[in-house]
C-alpha cells in the first residue's frame, strides 16, 4: 500500500493520513498495513527484580520498517489484566535501548507499560540516520504505537489509540515533540535538553556552529563522517562544513525536520526539561517550544536544570521523578498528584565550606515569565570600540567547549571563570560601574548595538555577558556566546543583541561586562581579516524574572536539585584566589619538586576526625613515588592539597620551594590525572589534545605535543578518532594529556583503573620513561605488586598519618620486618596475641606461610629464641620481600 500519495504538489507522508483521519477511521487505514510492522520472530522474553520491588518483564522484539529493522525492548509489571497507560522512552543521539532500560523499568514498577527502542542507525537497529525524519523516524514511533494497541494490557481511549506517554533527552526529546505534532494518539510528553529548530541550533543567526555539528555528525557514525547519514543529511553536513557557512537549502532540511515545524499541531501537556549548562540546545530553546505549545491551550512546565549538553549535574533522579508525576497525572488522570509548578529553576548557592561541595536548590514561579521579564536596565560605557578580526579567524576566543571540563559550563555560575579566552585587539568589551545592589539574571539580556564594517563581507560577532568581580576576575555565566551576524555592516546598522539566557546573581560590588568578539572556537568565522567599530545604543537591558521566589519548604521528591559532583567542586576551589599573601620562595628548596611539612585538612562535619593530620615527606627529582594506603588513609585529601585543589588547615606544601596555595603559579609546573578525562569521540587524539591545550591560552609550542604522546607510546593510533580507543589507550592519552607541556612534576591517582594486565604494563612503563628524562611522578594506586614494580619510593599512609616513607627497597626488605615460616595450622588467636605482645615486636599477623612479625627494639636473634622458648615450631627465618606483605605489617601494626 502506497502511503506516499500526492495532495496537491506535496507528497502525503504516514504521519500526515494519520492526522488527517479520525480514531475510528484510523484503525482501518492500520489494518491495511499491519503487515509492515510485524513481528521478526516470538522476542525473547526476561523478567527482573532488585530487593523487595516487583519484578519487571521485559520482552525484546525486532520491528521490520520500511527501510530497517527496529530493535526494541517492551517492560511491564504487576498483574496482565491490568489495563495500563504506556510511555515510550526516546534515547539520545549516539545511544541506544538501553540506555533508557532503568527509567523504563522504574515507570513498569509504577503502573505503566514501557517501549524503549534503538532509533534508525543506532544500537543494533539497522537503516540510516535521519534526524528524526517524518516519512521514517517518526513514522517508527506511530507504527510502535500501532503494535502497543493491540496489547491486552494497554488502556485504549478507542479503537487502535493506547493512552500513550512520551518522554526523553536530546534526540529523544525531539521525537516526543514531533511525534505528539505527527499522531494525535500521543498524551503528554516530557521532552528534556532538546532542540525546537534544528536549524536555529547548530545555524544560530546564520552562523555555523562548526565543533557541535562535528559531535552530532560524527557521533552518527563509528567510521567518522557521516556515513550512516540519509545520503540527503551528509551531503548538506560535508557542504556546510567546507564552505562555513550555512545555505537555505541546509535551513530548509534541518528545519524540515524540527518540532518547529508542526508546533501548530502539537496540543498535550508538555513538561520541558532543559539545561542551564547546554551550549547545544540553549534555553532559548525550550523558550520557543513553551511558547508555541502554550499558545496551542496545553498545560505547560518548564523546568531548568544544572546540567546540559556541556557537563554538570543532570539531576537525573529528580527528572525521572517528575516526569513520572507529569504522566500520573496526565496519563493516569490522578488530579491529586503534585506535578510540580508551571517553572522550576535549581539555582546554585554557593560552596559549603565544611566539605566542599556546591548547594543548590530550586525557586520556582507560578507561570513561566519567559526570557524576558522583570527587565532592568544596566548603563555601560558608550564609548566606540574598534576592533579586528584576524586573518583566518585565529586564534579564536574560548567561551565552550563541547564536552571538555566536565562541567565547567556550570561553575561558571557559582563565579568560576579561567575557560573563557578573549584577545586583545579582537574584542569590543563595554563595562558597568561597580553594582550597588546583587542582581539575579534570569533570562535572555539584550543591547542594541551599532556596528560598522570597514569590509564588503558581512560582520560575524560572538556576544557574551561577564560578572567581573572586584579583583578583576571575569566569569562567563555557564560559558555561553551568542553569535551574531550583521548584514550590511558596511554602512553602519543598529542591531538588538539578545544574549544567551542564563540563571546567574551578580554579587554587589561586581560589574557587567559585554563583550563582542569576532572569534569563537566553537563557531565557524570569516576567514578574510576584517575591521569593525561598535558603539552601544543605551544599556544593556537584564531580565530578572521577579515572580520567581527561592523554595523555603519541605516539598515533593522532584523538587530539590542533587549536589553537584565533589569533582566539580574541586575544579570551582582550585580557581579562587586567596586574597592573604603567599609565604616567601625557599631559594634551598629550588631543586626539590616537592615538600610537605605538618600538613592537615579537618573537615567540620567528620566529627573531629582528621582527613589529613600532621604529614611530612619529601620527592626528590627522578624518583616515582607510590602513594599508598587503605580506603579513607587521606590519600586523596592529601593529592588534592598538593594539586590547590584543597586548602589545609595547617602545614605547608612547597614545590621547588614555592608554596602551594589555589592557583599559585607554580602550579603551572605540575600536570595531573585525577578522574579521567572527556574526549571528543569524533576528534582524532592529536586533535582531542590540541583543543585542551588551546583551552589553557598558552602558546601553541609551548604543549610540546610530540614529546608528550612519544612517551604515552600512543603511535600512529593517535590519528585516530578516540571512538576507535581500548580503554588502555584512552587512558593513556589522558595521560599524555596531563604531560602536555611537560610539567616537571606528574600527579596520577589509580591511572591503571580498568585496564587488563597488558595495558598495565605499558602505563607502568609511561610512568618509568617520564621520570627517566629528570622528571618527577606521584602515582596513587591500590595495584601493590604493580606500585613495586613501577615506583622507586613510596609513602605509606593510613587514618590521615605518615606510617613510613622510603625507597621502596627499604621498607619491602627492612630487617624490622620479618617473615617466620611455620609448620603445622596456623597459630591460633591466643599464640598469635603472644607473640605480638613479646617485648620489643610491633606487630605480628599471620601470613601464607606463617607470621610477618614487625619488629621495633628486638632484634631477630631475640625473636627467634622467644619463638623456640614458646614451642612454635619454626621452620624459616627471613626477612621478607613483597610490598604487600609490607604493607599489610605496617597498617596492622598502626590499628594495633
Amino acid at each position: 500500500m502506497d502511503l506516499r500519495k500526492s495532495r496537491g504538489d506535496r507528497p502525503v507522508t504516514w504521519p500526515d493520513r494519520l492526522r488527517g483521519t479520525t480514531r475510528r477511521t484510523r484503525r482501518t487505514l492500520l489494518a491495511g498495513v499491519a503487515a509492515v510492522a510485524v513481528l521478526a520472530g516470538a522476542g525473547t522474553w526476561s523478567a527482573t527484580a532488585s530487593g523487595d520491588e516487583p519484578p519487571v518483564e521485559r520482552v525484546d522484539r525486532t520491528f521490520a520498517m520500511p527501510g530497517a529493522k527496529i530493535d526494541a525492548s517492551y517492560f511491564t509489571s504487576g498483574p496482565r489484566s491490568a489495563k495500563r497507560p504506556v510511555v515510550l522512552l526516546g534515547h539520545g543521539f549516539g545511544g541506544d535501548k538501553d540506555d533508557m532500560r532503568a527509567q523504563a523499568q522504574s515507570l513498569a514498577r509504577q503502573g505503566y507499560a514501557a517501549l524503549t527502542w534503538s532509533a534508525r542507525g543506532f544500537g543494533d537497529s539497522t537503516g540510516e540516520i535521519g534526524l528524526n525524519d517524518p516519512e521514517h523516524e517518526v513514522a517508527d514511533v506511530s507504527r510502535l504505537i500501532d503494535w502497543l494497541a493491540r496489547r491486552p494490557e494497554v488502556r485504549l481511549d478507542g479503537g487502535g489509540d493506547p493512552r500513550v506517554g512520551i518522554t526523553g533527552a536530546s534526540y529523544g526529546g525531539a521525537i516526543a515533540l514531533l511525534a505528539a505534532g505527527h499522531d494525535d494518539r500521543v498524551d503528554a510528553i516530557a521532552p528534556r535538553m532538546t532542540y525546537w529548530n534544528l536549524a536555529d541550533s547548530l545555524f544560530p543567526d546564520g552562523v555555523f556552529k562548526k565543533l557541535w555539528a562535528g559531535v552530532f555528525f560524527g557521533s552518527g557514525s563509528p567510521q567518522g563522517g557521516c556515513g550512516r547519514f540519509e545520503a540527503e543529511v551528509c551531503e548538506m553536513y560535508e557542504r556546510v562544513a567546507v564552505s562555513g557557512e550555512p545555505d537555505r537549502a541546509a535551513r530548509r532540511l534541518l528545519e524540515a525536520r524540527s518540532p518547529s515545524a508542526v508546533g501548530d499541531r502539537i496540543k498535550v501537556p508538555a513538561l520541558i526539561a532543559q539545561g542551564q549548562a547546554d551550549s547545544l540546545f540553549p534555553l532559548g530553546q525550550a523558550d520557543a517550544m513553551a511558547k508555541a505549545i502554550r499558545a496551542n491551550g496545553a498545560p505547560v512546565s518548564v523546568d531548568w536544570f544544572a546540567g546540559g549538553h556541556d557537563g554538570g549535574d543532570p539531576e537525573t533522579a529528580r527528572l525521572d521523578a517528575r516526569t513520572a508525576a507529569w504522566f500520573d497525572r496526565h496519563l493516569k488522570g490522578d488530579k491529586g498528584v503534585d506535578a510540580g509548578p508551571a517553572f522550576r529553576i535549581t539555582e546554585s548557592g554557593g560552596v559549603d565550606s565544611t566539605d566542599g561541595t556546591v548547594r543548590t536548590r530550586g525557586a520556582t514561579g507560578a507561570s513561566y515569565p519567559g526570557l524576558r521579564s522583570g527587565a532592568r536596565e544596566v548603563a555601560l560605557d558608550a564609548g566606540e570600540k574598534r576592533f579586528e578580526n584576524p586573518a583566518g579567524a585565529g586564534p579564536p576566543s574560548i567561551s565552550s567547549v563541547p564536552s571538555l571540563g566536565g562541567g565547567l559550563s556550570q561553575l561558571s555560575s557559582l563565579g568560576v571563570g579561567g575557560l573563557n579566552v578573549d584577545f586583545p585587539g579582537q574584542h569590543a568589551r563595554f563595562d558597568s560601574r561597580p553594582l550597588t545592589s546583587p542582581l539575579r539574571v534570569t533570562g535572555s539580556p539584550t543591547a542594541k548595538v551599532r556596528v560598522k564594517s570597514e569590509g564588503d563581507a558581512d560582520a560575524v560577532l560572538f556576544a557574551k555577558v561577564y560578572d567581573v568581580g572586584p579583583d578583576g576576575r571575569a566569569t562567563l555565566p555557564s560559558q555561553l556566546v551568542s553569535s551574531v551576524r550583521v548584514s550590511g555592516a558596511q554602512r553602519g546598522r543598529t542591531v538588538e543583541i539578545r544574549l544567551p539566557a542564563v540563571d546567574h546573581e551578580v554579587e554587589a560590588g561586581h560589574r557587567l561586562r559585554l563583550v563582542l568578539a569576532t572569534t569563537d572556537l566553537g563557531y565557524a568565522s570569516p576567514a578574510e581579516p576584517g575591521s569593525y567599530t561598535a558603539s552601544l545604543a543605551g544599556g544593556l537591558s537584564v531580565p530578572t524574572a521577579d515572580g520567581v521566589s527561592t523554595e523555603a519548604a519541605p516539598l515533593p521528591a522532584w523538587v530539590w536539585g542533587l549536589p553537584l559532583a565533589g569533582a566539580a567542586a574541586a575544579v570551582l576551589l582550585v580557581t579562587v584566589r586567596r586574597r592573604a599573601p603567599a609565604p616567601a620562595p625557599e631559594p634551598e628548596l629550588a631543586e626539590v619538586p616537592l615538600q610537605i611539612t605538618g600538613l592537615t585538612k579537618r573537615y567540620a562535619k567528620s566529627e573531629g576526625r582528621y582527613a589529613v593530620r600532621d604529614l611530612s615527606f619529601r620527592v626528590e627529582k627522578g624518583q616515582v613515588l607510590g602513594l599508598l594506603g587503605p580506603n579513607g588513609a587521606g590519600k586523596t585529601t592529601a593529592l588534592r592539597m598538593l594539586m590547590g585543589l584543597v586548602t589545609p588547615d595547617a602545614g605547608e606544601i612547597r614545590l621547588y620551594g614555592h608554596a602551594v596555595r589555589p592557583g599559585a603559579p607554580v602550579l603551572s609546573r605540575v600536570g595531573s590525572f585525577v578522574e579521567g578525562a572527556g574526549f571528543l569521540p569524533h576528534l582524532s587524539g592529536r586533535a582531542n589534545l590540541g583543543l585542551y591545550w588551546a583551552a589553557t591560552g598558552r602558546p601553541a609550542e609551548d604543549a610540546r605535543m610530540d614529546d608528550a604522546l612519544e612517551i604515552a607510546g600512543l603511535g600512529d593510533a593517535v590519528q585516530r578518532a578516540v571512538r576507535t580507543y581500548s580503554q588502555g589507550m584512552r587512558q593513556r592519552l589522558a595521560i599524555a594529556q596531563a604531560m602536555l607541556g611537560m610539567p616537571d612534576l606528574l600527579i596520577l591517582d589509580e591511572p591503571t583503573n580498568g585496564l587488563d594486565p597488558p595495558q598495565i604494563r605499558e602505563m607502568r612503563e609511561v610512568m618509568i620513561r617520564y621520570a627517566a628524562q629528570g622528571r618527577t611522578v606521584i602515582v596513587s594506586s591500590h595495584l601493590l605488586a604493580e606500585v613495586e614494580q613501577s615506583c622507586t619510593h613510596l609513602v605509606v599512609m593510613d587514618r590521615g598519618r605518615l606510617v613510613q616513607a622510603g625507597a621502596v627497597k627499604e621498607i619491602t626488605g627492612s630487617g624490622e620486618t620479618l617473615l617466620v615460616g611455620v609448620d603445622g595450622p596456623p597459630l591460633g588467636d591466643a599464640e598469635l596475641g603472644k607473640v605480638a605482645g613479646l617485648p620489643g615486636v610491633l606487630s605480628a599477623v599471620r601470613a601464607d606461610d606463617g607470621l610477618l612479625v614487625r619488629l621495633s627494639g628486638a632484634s631477630p636473634s631475640q625473636l627467634l629464641a622467644e619463638l623456640v622458648g614458646m614451642g612454635i615450631p619454626v621452620n624459616g627465618f627471613a626477612p621478607h620481600r613483597r610490598l604487600e606483605d609490607a604493607f599489610l605489617t605496617l597498617i596492622e601494626g598502626e590499628t594495633s
